[in-house]
């Protein structure tokens, strides 16, 4: 059952995506984040590391613990009820379409030489300043976070639904993934105010994208290597940048890419009002056009099916 639960749910993403009037469960899971870091931005007790330590425990314990319920509950109502809630948390736990979507709109505003309306787009995707970027710079950006999110958002999502299927708990898998990298995305900063509160928010995600960064970047250069890229070249550019990155996982993902388009990407960006140097990663062997934002989409959504066919052949076979 759990594997159809799956399936409709990759379905329902491509064709759907995430309407923005639907109830999203990372929205409230983004709401409880914040309540609770107020409240021990407020404790005298909980001040540091320390409350950062607190915060991340506490909305993993909540949201877990409501989604567990919850998924019995509905399935004590009546059987389909709960197949049906188990499809839509885990359709929500998938943000393949979404990162297309969002970044296709990057894209357009790029081809009408709309750079303020790019610049715009782009800030709502990623935590740099997008103010003073150039069409080149945005373009850089863009790529960049669909290959970061190619894991954050896909491919590591799917590969704890799988373990989950094999645990017979593929959404309480799906949403412990979630909630770390919500964490991570809205307090897991290295800049002030978030270095203390953040840190055991950041360490974990670095953590549990450990595994899905490594074999999630060798999926994106199959997948590029079955659309068409430079696999030798991929393979040599993750080799040689994967570590080329402030965290310990991004740089994976973004190797595999430069090296399958032949594009530079990385290199220094603001943040908060802080300059943040990034070595780079890849070589200039093509200049950075619109057209790469396409080509990682395109790797994103190839790796995805890629996974998707191990994951059901390992449930099969097991």
């Amino acid at each position: 059952m759990g594997i159809y639960i799956l399936i409709i749910a990759v379905v329902l993403d491509y064709i759907i995506g995430d309407p923005n009037n639907w109830p999203h469960p990372i929205r409230y899971i983004g709401r409880l984040i914040t309540r609770y870091e107020k409240v021990i931005r407020k404790s005298k007790v909980l001040s540091g590391e320390k409350g950062g330590f607190v915060l991340t425990f506490a909305t993993l314990a909540t949201v877990l613990i409501i989604i567990h319920y919850l998924i019995r509950f509905t399935y004590i109502v009546h059987f389909e009820l709960g197949f049906i809630f188990s499809v839509y948390l885990i359709y929500t736990s998938i943000a393949a379409r979404c990162l297309d979507r969002e970044t296709m709109k990057v894209y357009y505003a790029l081809k009408e030489d709309n750079i303020t309306k790019a610049r715009q787009l782009l800030s709502y995707l990623v935590g740099r300043e997008t103010s003073q970027l150039q069409k080149k710079e945005i373009i850089r950006a863009t790529v960049e976070t669909i290959a970061e999110n190619t894991i954050d958002g896909v491919i590591a999502p799917l590969m704890f639904i799988g373990v989950g299927l094999v645990l017979g708990i593929p959404v309480e898998m799906a949403y412990f993934y979630k909630t770390v990298n919500t964490l991570d995305s809205m307090v897991g900063y290295i800049q002030e105010p978030y270095r203390e509160i953040g840190y055991a928010s950041a360490k974990l995600d670095d953590l549990v994208n450990y595994i899905p960064a490594r074999i999630g970047s060798l999926l994106m250069l199959i997948a590029g290597f079955l659309l068409g890229y430079d696999l030798r070249n991929g393979y040599m550019i993750l080799k040689r940048d994967k570590r080329n990155h402030k965290s310990p996982n991004s740089g994976y993902s973004e190797a595999a890419v430069a090296g399958l388009l032949n594009v530079q990407l990385g290199g220094t960006n603001i943040y908060f009002g802080q300059k943040v140097y990034k070595p780079t990663i890849g070589d200039k062997n093509r200049e950075l056009s619109i057209i790469n934002i396409k080509d990682a989409i395109k790797i994103m959504y190839a790796s995805e099916i890629l996974l998707i066919v191990i994951i059901i052949l390992i449930f099969v076979l097991l």
